[in-house]
């Protein structure tokens, strides 16, 4: 453990390209707003291949009401995903930007 402590202090930030440099906000938002990125994608993408896939089953009732499901849980899918969103929006612009501010007292 003393190696590595020993080689993080002989590099600064300046010497190694590419780091980050913000802050622990600013990488949270990006890893839930990329979560809800890649499942609304993923949500969207289904309902389009649901879609083709009632259009082309031919009046097959099976295919129908697969395909038929696939887009409803889809939209369910969307709908809770828009309201987790809209949650953590909350609660994360609650925290960051709401924090009273916390003024010293002096007891005696």
């Amino acid at each position: 453990m003393k190696i590595a402590y020993y080689l993080a202090n002989l590099l600064s930030p300046d010497d190694v390209p590419n780091i980050p440099t913000g802050s622990a906000d600013d990488t949270t938002l990006g890893i839930v707003n990329g979560f809800y990125m890649v499942a609304g994608f993923t949500a969207v993408l289904i309902i389009i291949i649901a879609g083709y896939i009632y259009t082309t089953s031919s009046g097959n009732p099976e295919k129908t009401k697969k395909a038929g499901q696939a887009i409803f849980y889809a939209a369910i899918g969307l709908v809770v995903m828009l309201a987790a969103f809209l949650i953590t929006e909350f609660v994360i612009d609650g925290i960051i930007d709401g924090a009273p501010e916390v003024e010293p007292t002096e007891e005696g």
